[in-house]
């Protein structure tokens, strides 16, 4: 989750207002952030993944800690290539494949990688350009040790790539990410990956309440609140969702699929920031990922909560509460993912 100057963005796009698989605990997975000073080891970390049923996980670096961790426990990892290091693999096609073979190749098959995500929330900025050419020579690296077909490789955008969200249906990529968003469609298209997205409602709602209810928002609306032609939205998560797959049908991307690679709401630090909210929001989440949406309907969210745990180092006191779980491994709400 990038430094909230995107909220305000989310929330003025949304001022008036996944790979298809089986409904299951495959279709929910966690991210497991670790700017915390005082979280568990990963092998612990991956025991309490296991013990709640967690079946994917996303990490933002190939901490090769938590890698060992990972072996032989059959969850499915998404990891992610450090924003830092998007301009080195993007020139070097040769730094490209030696990543690939130090984080990926050492450890397959004993940790069940899904998909490697080629920087995170960097369109739009200045390294945007390096998105692509990076993305393409990890793809070029995993064809090399002929994991191409086994493993996908995408980018993690946030919402602010979207110029037009509301209504849903007339969705559509803003001028100042197309000429980074149309290509990276069209190699995704290419290569079977989804796109990857992280949304938050929470945000929305928090720079707009005026005109977003908190129960649309938190998935609890009991009727339609937003009418878009014949589709109707009861819940904002939907709504965002199906604004992107608008966006991608509009540049010839009707087959990528979206993997909703963050989504979550505080438990402290903000308004609605309660423990109940937060329980409700994701609780909610789980439950509904495998309806779809009302653009794709039956065809299952694949989704990742933010976060596994309250990281003590994050920037402000509201990113460092989005966790499930206090860094002594205790509950912050009661969640079942089946």
């Amino acid at each position: 989750m990038a430094n909230h100057s995107i909220c305000s963005v989310i929330a003025t796009a949304l001022l008036i207002s996944v790979l298809a698989l089986p409904t299951s605990v495959q279709a929910i997975g966690v991210c497991y952030g670790r700017l915390g000073d005082n979280l568990p080891q990963p092998s612990e970390v991956v025991d309490l993944y296991k013990s709640n049923n967690i079946g994917s996980m996303r990490i933002y670096d190939p901490n090769h800690d938590v890698l060992e961790a990972l072996r032989g426990s059959n969850i499915q990892l998404l990891v992610g290539v450090p924003n830092d290091q998007l301009q080195s693999l993007a020139s070097d096609s040769s730094a490209a494949n030696a990543w690939v073979q130090s984080n990926v190749v050492a450890y397959w098959p004993s940790v069940s990688f899904r998909y490697i995500a080629v920087g995170n929330e960097v369109i739009p900025g200045d390294d945007a350009p390096y998105v692509l050419p990076a993305m393409q020579n990890v793809q070029n690296a995993l064809a090399s040790a002929n994991l191409q077909g086994q493993i996908k490789v995408s980018t993690s955008v946030s919402t602010r790539v979207l110029g037009v969200s509301y209504p849903p249906s007339e969705g559509s990529f803003s001028s100042d990410t197309q000429a980074d968003m149309n290509p990276i469609v069209q190699f995704l298209v290419n290569n079977g990956a989804p796109l990857l997205l992280n949304v938050y409602p929470y945000f929305s709602y928090k720079y707009n309440q005026a005109q977003i209810s908190l129960s649309y928002a938190l998935f609890t609306s009991p009727d339609v609140v937003v009418n878009d032609g014949p589709y109707g939205y009861q819940n904002l998560f939907d709504a965002i969702v199906d604004a992107a797959y608008a966006s991608l049908e509009k540049v010839g991307g009707s087959s990528v699929e979206i993997v909703v690679s963050e989504s979550g709401w505080p438990s402290a630090g903000d308004v609605e920031t309660t423990i109940d909210n937060a329980g409700t929001y994701n609780q909610n989440l789980i439950n509904h990922v495998g309806q779809g949406t009302p653009r794709r309907p039956g065809s299952a969210i694949e989704a990742y909560i933010f976060a596994m745990f309250n990281e003590n180092q994050k920037d402000s006191e509201l990113e460092r509460n989005f966790g499930l779980f206090y860094p002594n491994k205790q509950p912050v709400y009661s969640i079942h993912f089946s």
